[in-house]
């Protein structure tokens, strides 16, 4: 790049941060941590925007009945609890743009951000883009999630006290689900497509001794079985498939897990922040701070351990506490 151009960068940019496009706080993602984030910054007269991406509310927004997030001793709807928290972070003036981010700078200050044809710039960015669970890729599944299929036990266990749920998956994250659900459920069935498990040996002994949980292997889920009555639907079963021989047989159950892994949503940021061999961001112990300074995540895109809304939430608090801390030691009030 030629002197020319890069005084032409510069003027560009500085340029922007006079405009509406530039905001001192950038939040990507808006899902439990994205917006708490903006709310405390918000609150820290600090101007926040949050790019809501093409699902607003994140995961919780295809979740039914959320019984373990303090302050609702009844209980609420995903949806509701996502509103809820947009509408308290907009009335301190946080922004919510419903576009997407498909690319970003975070080589110079002020960072850049892309969405599509559009261009904006921010001091600092809180990254919140959260987790997805890897789920199978059947009609019938997606018409079911929320209403008998799940893809996290310690959320939605408890919905089936004394019933009969099936985990798929072969991994550690389904033994320790299977394990878990026996808290709550009368039996577990685990759903397995190969005949041997992956999961560590520790694991796999501690489910295999549990005498709820029986295994089903060399079997996928072919379609899941369910009704829909007075408005209401739930999943009555599955119909399987033998991946040795090719035979069905339909099998009863009142739920189904699906344990066969989470995929952080950090492809944008794939050689431009440290990451751990899965994708999930890497952050200083403690912080939210991640190996650019002024950049921070929070949430799911950051924890493998625990993928609740509440330490989503929590980890929101800290991200925009880091922030607005950081921000003032650049100077920028």
């Amino acid at each position: 790049m030629s002197v020319q151009e890069n005084t032409n960068q510069t003027d560009i940019l500085e340029k922007m941060k006079t405009e509406s496009n530039h905001f001192k706080v950038l939040i990507i993602g808006s899902g439990p941590a994205g917006l708490t984030a903006a709310l405390y910054n918000a609150r820290a007269n600090l101007n926040p925007v949050v790019f809501e991406g093409m699902q607003p509310g994140g995961q919780l927004t295809i979740t039914t009945d959320i019984e373990n997030y303090p302050g609702f001793e009844e209980g609420i709807h995903g949806p509701k609890l996502m509103d809820i928290m947009r509408r308290q972070a907009a009335k301190f003036g946080a922004k919510f743009f419903f576009k997407e981010v498909t690319s970003v700078d975070l080589s110079k200050r002020p960072f850049v951000v892309h969405s599509y044809e559009e261009t904006y710039t921010s001091d600092s960015i809180i990254i919140a883009t959260g987790a997805s669970a890897k789920l199978l890729d059947l009609e019938s599944m997606r018409k079911f999630m929320g209403y008998g299929v799940s893809a996290c036990a310690t959320c939605d266990g408890f919905f089936f006290k004394n019933q009969k749920v099936l985990v798929v998956g072969g991994g550690d994250t389904a033994m320790e689900e299977a394990t878990y659900l026996t808290k709550h459920a009368s039996e577990v069935i685990v759903i397995h497509r190969r005949n041997e498990f992956r999961a560590s040996k520790i694991m796999f002994d501690r489910a295999k001794q549990n005498s709820k949980i029986k295994f089903m292997t060399n079997s996928v889920i072919k379609e899941v079985l369910g009704k829909e009555e007075d408005g209401r639907k739930y999943v009555t079963g599955a119909l399987l498939q033998n991946t040795a021989d090719g035979s069905t047989t339909e099998i009863k159950a009142d739920g189904i897990f699906i344990a066969i892994g989470h995929k952080p949503n950090t492809d944008l940021f794939k050689g431009i922040l440290d990451m751990d061999e899965v994708g999930y961001l890497l952050v200083k112990p403690g912080t939210t701070r991640t190996n650019i300074e002024g950049v921070f995540a929070a949430g799911d895109v950051a924890d493998k351990s625990y993928r609740q809304a509440i330490t989503a939430a929590g980890s929101g608090c800290m991200a925009a506490i880091d922030a607005e801390r950081w921000l003032t030691e650049q100077g920028i009030d």
